[in-house]
């Protein structure tokens, strides 16, 4: 996608468009020329009306007219919120574009992205079954190509919700409401946490974003989010090993660090929605891999949050990541590992069921030092049980 350059407040004023909501405008879709069904679809800079919320499986035409005053795009989304199966990328103000996609029965979301960047403003959208069969088409680079489209804007839009949810973070931190400023911090760390192994990629922009002090070299300047959590969750000398933390940060030191953490958020997202951005097959599979050992290695012990505890927040997160770059590839694997491709899927529910006895990211989850041992060891099991099969995605895809 094309994507301008913008400063953070008006990412803001994006993220406010996920308040509203879109409208059905008409109970049935209409055809196209080639008898597909059509749904219409007029997007505005806080609205995104859409002629039918439901339509047949098989081959969907969506057209867009954007009555806003900004570049817009349009998104067709898994049911899980997170991948982007299709999109029509710019389509600029007083401009209409057309998007024709294969979709399965099941449920999605339609998204309107006003400015090009953050959630935007969705809509629950059903495909019945009309009993058509859908299959990827396509030889297998056309169909890994699609992979690494689809992986890359995933990573955009995640990067994008990164941007104005950190905003809104830093405001209510900074203004002092500690209260909102806590409910947000697992909220929007979880987009960064879905794809970190990207962020990674880009030397030392990881490192400032996401440091523990226990990762701290000697003389090492200590920013980002952790440092953040350590000021919100102040810390006192009753509690074992926080005896060396004396007083809150000053105004000009929160300050200073949100300015940080803006400027390195900006440039992730300046990395990821460069023109020459691209992953590769090898890239999307180690992505899923490489999240489920952040799972395994820093969640699981509990050391990642170390003083606000919302380690269950980045678990899910991780998982969620883990999975995208995973159902991404699926089709491919299909055809090269089958019995690899069952096993995968049956892991995943597995560990998704697991999970979900504690809680979700819409719900909240308790504390990470609420869980007993016996919660820390199966979770830890599931993990394992997933990390053996995912182990064998590259290589099986590549090979």
């Amino acid at each position: 996608m094309i994507v301008r350059p913008l400063g953070l407040a008006a990412g803001v004023a994006v993220a406010a468009l996920a308040l509203t909501g879109c409208v059905e405008n008409n109970p049935s879709a209409g055809s196209s020329s080639n008898g597909a069904p059509t749904v219409s679809v007029t997007g505005k800079d806080s609205s995104c009306e859409v002629s039918t919320t439901t339509a047949p499986s098989g081959t969907v035409t969506f057209t867009m007219a954007n009555e806003g005053s900004d570049n817009t795009e349009f998104e067709v989304l898994a049911s899980d919120g997170l991948r982007i199966l299709s999109e029509k990328e710019n389509i600029g103000p007083g401009t209409s574009g057309t998007l024709t996609t294969q979709l399965a029965a099941g449920d999605y979301y339609t998204a309107c992205i006003p400015g090009l960047v953050g959630e935007g403003v969705r809509a629950k959208f059903t495909v019945t079954d009309s009993g058509k069969t859908i299959k990827a088409t396509g030889t297998e680079q056309q169909q890994i190509d699609a992979a690494d489209k689809a992986y890359v804007g995933y990573i955009k839009d995640q990067t994008g919700q990164l941007v104005t949810g950190t905003q809104d973070f830093l405001d209510a931190w900074l203004a002092g409401d500690d209260a909102a400023a806590k409910k947000l911090y697992p909220e929007v760390r979880a987009h960064y946490e879905r794809i970190e192994p990207v962020a990674e990629s880009f030397g030392d922009l990881d490192p400032q974003l996401d440091n523990r002090a226990a990762d701290l070299e000697k003389g090492e300047k200590w920013t980002g989010w952790h440092r953040i959590e350590k000021d919100l969750w102040q810390p006192t000398a009753a509690v074992p090993g926080r005896s060396d933390y004396k007083t809150a940060l000053t105004a000009a030191e929160k300050k200073t660090l949100a300015a940080q953490l803006t400027k390195n958020t900006k440039q992730l997202y300046d990395e990821v929605t460069a023109s020459d951005f691209s992953v590769g097959l090898d890239t999307i599979a180690n992505g899923a891999v490489g999240l489920l050992d952040e799972v395994a290695t820093s969640k699981i012990t509990g050391e990642e949050e170390t003083w606000s505890h919302t380690d269950l927040y980045d678990f899910q997160a991780n998982l969620e990541g883990a999975q995208v770059a995973y159902e991404g590839v699926r089709s491919i694997l299909l055809t090269k590992d089958k019995s690899l491709a069952t096993e995968l899927d049956s892991e995943f529910k597995s560990l998704d069921a697991l999970l979900a006895k504690y809680g979700s990211l819409d719900t909240s989850y308790p504390s990470y030092t609420k869980l007993t041992a016996a919660d820390k060891k199966a979770l830890s099991d599931g993990v394992n049980a997933l990390s053996e099969p995912l182990s064998k995605l590259t290589a099986a895809l590549l090979g």
